[in-house]
C-alpha cells in the first residue's frame, strides 16, 4: 500500500516508506520469489560483478552501489529452486530515475551518468541558463545501474516500471 509503513519497519525505527527491492534480473514475480528462494546465496556467488547481496531475511537483492549488471546470467544458471529463470523476455522492468538532488539540476556541471550509460539512455539537453538538464529515455534504459554508482551525490537509482 502507498503511504503506509510495514509492521517489520516500524519495529526498527524505519519511519519513512521503504523503495521497493530490486531482486536479481530474470526473478520471478515478488510474492512467488519470496515463497520459492531457498536463501542459498548461491546467485550472489556466481555473480561476476558482484552485486547481488543478502537483503532483508536473507532473500537476494541488487545493489547497484557495487556495480552494474552485466546480465551474464551466472545468477540465473546458479539457481536451483529456478526463482531466477531466464524466460527469454527482459531481465527485469527497471529504468533510471534522477532526483533533484542531482549536481546538473542545482547548476553544476556532472555528466558521469551520462558517460557510463553504454545504451545512451541518459542525456543531457540544453536549458535556459547555460547548464544541461538530465532526461532519461525510459524504452531504452536497460536498467543496469551503471550510472547509480558514479554520481557522486545518490541521485540516481533503479526504479521498477509498469511492466
Amino acid at each position: 500500500m502507498v503511504g503506509t509503513i510495514s509492521r517489520f519497519d516500524l519495529l526498527r525505527g524505519r519511519l519513512h516508506e521503504t523503495p521497493p527491492v530490486l531482486r536479481p534480473p530474470w526473478a520471478r514475480s515478488e510474492d512467488d520469489f519470496s515463497a520459492g528462494c531457498d536463501r542459498c546465496a548461491q546467485c550472489a556467488e556466481a555473480c561476476p560483478e558482484g552485486i547481488i547481496v543478502a537483503g532483508t531475511g536473507g532473500l537476494p537483492e541488487v545493489d547497484f552501489e557495487r556495480g552494474q549488471c552485466s546480465f551474464c546470467k551466472a545468477c540465473v544458471q546458479a539457481c536451483s529452486t529456478g526463482v531466477l529463470a531466464d524466460t527469454g523476455q527482459a531481465p527485469w522492468f527497471t529504468a533510471a530515475k534522477i532526483a533533484f538532488s542531482c549536481l546538473s539540476v542545482q547548476g553544476v556541471i556532472c555528466r558521469l551518468c551520462e558517460e557510463q550509460c553504454e545504451p545512451a539512455a541518459i542525456r543531457f539537453r540544453p536549458a535556459l541558463g547555460g547548464y544541461a538538464l538530465p532526461e532519461v529515455d525510459t524504452g531504452s534504459c536497460t536498467g543496469c545501474g551503471a550510472c547509480v554508482g558514479v554520481c557522486p551525490v545518490s541521485a540516481v537509482e533503479i526504479c521498477k516500471q509498469p511492466s
